[in-house]
């Protein structure tokens, strides 16, 4: 005997609700709003672009004018000839800019060298030793980072002159390589990634505290030091403050320096300056360029580890 199945009705599926006007409403706000939000940050990214190229473009077209052009004309105004070379000539010769940078190579590869083999060591003390005061040692070296450098400017003189170092490029080296908490700070932080186990490791070996920082702490610290070497470096470089106090010889001029020279007390040639700043914005131009990716990793990585 066979029992007959009820027939099996097929689902239908939920009828989707209209959305109420107080929805679509929300719905447009919303739409409105995420434009609104895109639209600004392109705006802001726009005039961000132009407030750091602008005064670019005002030197590169001001070095190329002639000085007639450079004392009737406004300074958005552009140059007749676009192939004038004369004010780089001029400006490279007169103002010794290959002898500018000579000097400016000399002070960065001995402050460099120096900066970054005290900061690192510095930095090895302070994290891997125990020592009394060691907190206020950290301490005193925040709050030096927190005190302006022109404050301190007459005993700092005052010490050079004493030393005689004034009117010497070792005066520049020294100020540059002794003063300088950040590098200490960035070392610090990529100290912190390096794990304690492997001091101990090199401990049990034999190792003394100074071949451990040579044999294992310095090799790990390549990404710090590359950072350091690039910041440091460029502030080194467009510095004018320190190489125009302690080396007022012209002899000893720096790229900083050896475009004021073109300034009188009577005026001053100024398409010959801004060919000079572009002479001295091309190799930080380039540099930057090629190694810019060192210095957003550098930062990160010693942030984040």
């Amino acid at each position: 005997m066979t029992t007959a199945q009820a027939p099996q009705t097929a689902q239908t599926p939920p009828r989707a609700q209209a959305p109420t006007p107080a929805r679509r409403r929300a719905r447009a706000g919303r739409g409105i709003g995420a434009r609104s939000a895109v639209a600004g940050k392109y705006l802001s990214l726009v005039v961000a672009s132009a407030a750091t190229l602008l005064p670019l473009a005002v030197v590169l077209m001001a070095a190329l004018k002639t000085e007639p052009e450079s004392a009737n004309n406004g300074p958005l105004s552009l140059p007749h000839d676009w192939l004038n070379l004369q004010n780089f000539q001029i400006a490279f010769t007169q103002g010794h800019m290959l002898r500018a940078f000579g000097n400016t190579a000399f002070i960065l590869v001995f402050s460099v060298t120096g900066t970054v083999l005290i900061g690192s060591m510095t930095a090895y003390a302070i994290d891997r030793f125990r020592f009394p005061f060691r907190r206020l040692t950290i301490s005193l070296f925040l709050l030096a980072a927190l005190v302006p450098g022109v404050t301190t400017q007459v005993a700092t003189f005052q010490i050079i002159n004493s030393f005689g170092l004034f009117n010497n490029r070792w005066s520049a080296i020294a100020l540059y390589t002794g003063t300088d908490i950040v590098s200490i700070i960035i070392f610090r932080q990529f100290m912190r990634a390096i794990p304690v186990s492997l001091d101990e490791a090199a401990r049990i070996d034999g190792a003394s505290p100074l071949r451990i920082y040579r044999t294992v702490i310095l090799p790990l610290l390549r990404p710090a030091i590359a950072t350091v070497v690039i910041v440091k470096g460029v502030v080194i470089y467009n510095d004018f403050y320190i190489p125009f106090l302690y080396m007022p010889s012209p002899d000893l001029g720096v790229v900083s320096t050896s475009l004021f020279y073109f300034k009188g007390p009577y005026g001053a040639h100024w398409e010959i300056i801004c060919a000079g700043a572009v002479l001295v914005i091309i190799p930080t131009l380039v540099v930057f360029l090629f190694l810019q990716r060192f210095i957003y990793n550098g930062f990160t990585r010693g942030a984040t580890k």
